[in-house]
């Protein structure tokens, strides 16, 4: 048990310290790469820094616990410990039992980190160095929702808002009425705007059927239970 700890502790010494040197040596490069391309704010470099880090961590994680293995046995070699563990009568199963642990316990949860954002690190990077948001909103969005035709024009997850909306209401196979706005914010459960547009055609489409009905509409609500994934 002591081997075990011992040349556990080495090894995630060794891997601390080489994952941070080559973190360090790739976002360096990379900031100087993307210097030029920057946001101004301070806050968004910070954040951009840091996905970058994710990023890193992400590409660089099993190349270091290769580099960590080998650097803890060249240290125990150096150091005459692999030699004293044998003469005390570990095996070399012994001696590789940390270094399986050790390895398997930090690969477990950079596979479950890949069940979070964390997998969308260098995305969210690009998108800071391009657009100074880390999130790109989405273009053009059209779905169905409870009985209506939805139209987005630009819709932005993070903020809770969107743009250019356009709702059509169906009656059978026929469009009754289209509701035009500029924009919507989420709050408290569903979709509120500010001001809008209603345009409702009339049951009979022939010349004596009416005319098109065109309504203002001012602070109301729609879409209750729609929000927009982060």
């Amino acid at each position: 048990m002591q081997a075990f700890r011992y040349i556990s502790y080495h090894y995630l010494r060794y891997f601390v310290i080489i994952m941070f040197a080559l973190i360090l040596f790739s976002v360096g490069f990379d900031y100087m790469e993307h210097s030029n391309s920057m946001p101004k704010s301070a806050n968004l470099v910070l954040i951009y820094l840091m996905f970058k880090v994710f990023f890193a961590i992400d590409m660089l994680l099993p190349l270091s616990l290769i580099f960590a293995m080998i650097a803890t046995k060249v240290f125990m070699i150096r150091s005459n410990a692999l030699v004293a563990l044998f003469s005390l009568g570990y095996s070399r199963t012994d001696i590789l039992k940390p270094f399986i642990v050790v390895a398997t316990t930090i690969i477990t949860i950079y596979v479950a980190l890949h069940a979070t954002p964390f997998a969308r690190a260098d995305e969210y990077a690009r998108n800071i160095s391009q657009s100074s948001t880390y999130i790109q909103p989405t273009s053009d969005l059209f779905f169905t929702f409870e009985d209506k035709f939805i139209y987005f024009g630009r819709l932005y997850p993070l903020q809770e808002r969107a743009e250019n909306i356009r709702v059509f209401q169906m009656k059978g196979q026929k469009l009754k009425e289209v509701l035009v706005a500029d924009s919507a914010y989420y709050y408290n459960g569903s979709w509120n705007i500010e001001l809008a547009n209603s345009i409702e055609k009339p049951v009979d489409s022939s010349f004596e059927g009416g005319s098109i009905m065109i309504e203002k509409h001012e602070h109301f609500e729609l879409l209750r239970g729609f929000r927009p994934k982060r």
